[in-house]
């Protein structure tokens, strides 16, 4: 599963971005679109703790009419976790 990595503090911006679209009030009224993705994984994705799944976020562009043009992202391949925890175990 790829991943899509934003700037610093990008990710949480695109989030409220994508809320505000919808005109959501909260996170958990997100959920109501039907998206299959957990609460708290959603708050992990807004504080910034782990990166969104591309999946995730080509759904939330859908659904907010976004353009990708206007988001300056770059999507990691599928071991990027795997290879950064080999090399941290390695250590």
């Amino acid at each position: 599963m790829d991943r899509v990595k934003f700037k610093k503090g990008e990710q949480r911006k695109f989030i409220q971005r994508v809320l505000n679209e919808l005109n959501c009030p909260s996170l958990r009224g997100f959920l109501q679109f039907g998206l299959d993705v957990n609460y708290s994984s959603l708050k992990n994705y807004f504080v910034e703790s782990r990166l969104i799944p591309r999946k995730l976020f080509e759904e939330m562009l859908y659904l907010s009419k976004i353009n990708i043009g206007s988001l300056e992202v770059e999507y990691l391949g599928e071991n990027w976790g795997k290879i950064r925890g080999g090399k941290k175990r390695k250590k």
